[in-house]
């Protein structure tokens, strides 16, 4: 009985998930894990605009590797999910479109072995889009995905992140985003551990910024956990994990707080 019960909930799930018909303030951000973990290039308005067309992909929905979707942001949509008034939004949006076609994703995939020795993982680079369209006047941006992309954003069945849209768009910090996306992907442990490397690697840290954790400290994770403690409800509590004198990786504790009320 206890397993039919879940079964049903994670269908339900799946269809709010996934509905087409669901308001903005339903919209939910899927994406493999791996795109979850990986560098993603953006500032906040590229981000802002990029999460806010994957929300409006089904990611249950078989790939048609022929034809890429394409997904319309309006002026309009970005003013009321963002929380900015219609000026400032025309003007990030017509901004952020000009950058977009060059920013690329940078994450590591698992090698084959060679001679029976495993080998390093695989770099991987790929564009987020094959293009970027902007209408002056009449403010809407069209996106067109590339290609390589489309499987970590659809036909997903296992190993993927999701979070509510609006649990992010509001942040005004790409580190708080960033960090956010980290921690859902173990949502259902309450806990995330990440090497150092991953960590900086995801948080698209400069090198200057790895070469001195207290940089990583007081830059990235302390007003990260601020914003989302603040803004997203959470209880946050890190700690980094040390071999010897040398950071080697961070651990995160996680839950809401029970006197907040996120929306």
């Amino acid at each position: 009985m206890a397993a039919r019960k879940t079964q049903e909930d994670a269908k339900r799930l799946e269809y709010v998930v996934n509905d087409p018909n669901r308001t903005p303030s339903e919209r939910w951000i899927t994406m493999s894990n791996a795109l979850t973990r990986a560098g993603h290039g953006l500032t906040l308005a590229e981000k802002r605009i990029v999460m806010m067309a994957v929300s409006k992909l089904d990611s249950t929905k078989p790939i048609n590797p022929m034809e890429p979707p394409r997904t319309k942001i309006t002026a309009a949509e970005y003013a009321a999910e963002c929380g900015v008034d219609t000026d400032t939004a025309y003007k990030q949006l017509k901004s952020a479109t000009k950058d977009l076609y060059q920013r690329s994703i940078m994450f590591y995939e698992p090698a084959h072995k060679r001679n029976g020795k495993p080998l390093q993982p695989t770099r991987v680079q790929m564009r987020w889009v094959g293009s970027a369209k902007y209408q002056d006047g009449e403010g809407w941006v069209e996106l067109h995905w590339w290609p390589d992309l489309m499987k970590h954003l659809m036909g997903l069945r296992k190993q993927f992140t999701s979070y509510q849209l609006q649990q992010a768009s509001a942040l005004r910090s790409m580190f708080s985003w960033k960090l956010l996306e980290l921690l859902m992907r173990f949502k259902s442990t309450g806990w995330a551990e990440y090497t150092i490397e991953d960590f900086t690697e995801s948080m698209d840290a400069t090198e200057k910024q790895k070469s001195n954790f207290n940089n990583i400290k007081r830059r990235m994770i302390e007003p990260a956990v601020k914003e989302l403690t603040e803004k997203d409800g959470w209880l946050i509590e890190w700690r980094p994990i040390k071999a010897g004198r040398k950071v080697k990786a961070l651990r995160f504790e996680f839950r809401r707080n029970p006197q907040m009320s996120l929306f």
